[in-house]
Formats: structure tokens, C-alpha cells, sequence
């Protein structure tokens, strides 16, 4: 198991253009991707008919939106930040899906931190997201995820 970077509130302008680390491999099963179908209304057959859609593209895919929402648990995986009394996800910019996840791949998260600039109290982190798919040169999704960080 990967370990996440630990760095201390206080010295998080130190990872500014410095890649903070990469996540475990988690694989994306047909259970997750009918889990989160059935969380979000979003039934499309690519996503929940196995049979149509390895007759038709070759095999079901997750949903674009699922691999987004992965990005909190696998950022936790690649940092720890000591002396935080709370954080909160802020949003994302350019948020674009390159590629497909095939059900029953395996994705992890590579992160880079962009920028630390002082936010409502707090410190905002804008830090580069892309989700790697194994054995593919594609990611499947590349992001500015930003996120605030309040001292403790």
C-alpha cells in the first residue's frame, strides 16, 4: 500500500510544483459502477448492460462522473496534511473525461500540486489530478482539483 505524503499545514507552500505522489491501484467493478448508476439516476446501458455493451463496444465503461468522484478517497491516499482542523472541496477547473475506463480496470490517482494562495481564512490548493489507468498511455481524467485547508 502506498504510503501518503505527510507535510504539516504550515509547510504546504513547500509542495507548490512538486508532485505530491501517486495512490494504489483500485479496481472499477461492474458493483461500483451499478452502485453509483443507481446513486445518480444515470442508467445508461454503456455503463449497467454488460451484454449490450460488450456485444457492442467491447465492454462496459464506468461513468466519466464515477472516476471524478474517486478524486477525495485517492487524494487521501497521496497526502496527509498534519495541523488541519478541516478541509473542504472547493471544486475542480478544467475537468476533461481522455479516455475510457473499462469495467474491471484498475485506476490510481497521480497528483501534482499548482498553487497555494491564502482562502477565506484558510489556505487554497489547487493541485493538478489525473487518473491513470494501468497499461494504458491515456489517463482517463485530468483535473485542477481545489481544495481549502484550515489550521487547526
Amino acid at each position: 500500500m502506498a504510503e501518503p505524503k505527510i507535510v504539516n499545514y504550515a509547510d504546504l507552500e513547500s509542495l507548490v510544483d512538486q508532485e505530491i505522489g501517486v495512490s494504489d491501484w483500485h479496481t472499477i467493478d461492474q458493483d461500483r459502477v451499478n452502485l453509483f448508476a443507481d446513486a445518480t439516476g444515470d442508467h445508461q446501458w454503456i455503463h449497467i448492460d454488460v451484454e449490450r455493451a460488450t456485444k457492442e463496444i467491447g465492454h462496459p465503461i464506468a461513468h466519466g462522473f464515477l472516476t471524478l468522484s474517486l478524486l477525495p478517497m485517492l487524494s487521501g491516499e497521496v497526502l496527509n496534511v498534519k495541523g488541519v482542523s478541516r478541509g473542504i472541496n472547493y471544486g475542480s477547473n478544467k475537468v476533461r473525461f481522455t479516455n475510457m475506463v473499462p469495467v474491471g480496470s484498475k485506476v490510481r490517482l497521480r497528483q501534482k500540486c499548482l498553487s497555494i494562495e491564502p482562502k477565506a481564512g484558510g489556505k487554497q490548493m489547487i493541485s493538478e489530478s489525473t487518473v491513470e489507468i494501468e497499461g494504458q498511455d491515456r489517463p482517463a481524467l485530468v483535473a485542477e482539483q481545489i481544495s481549502v485547508l484550515y489550521g487547526a
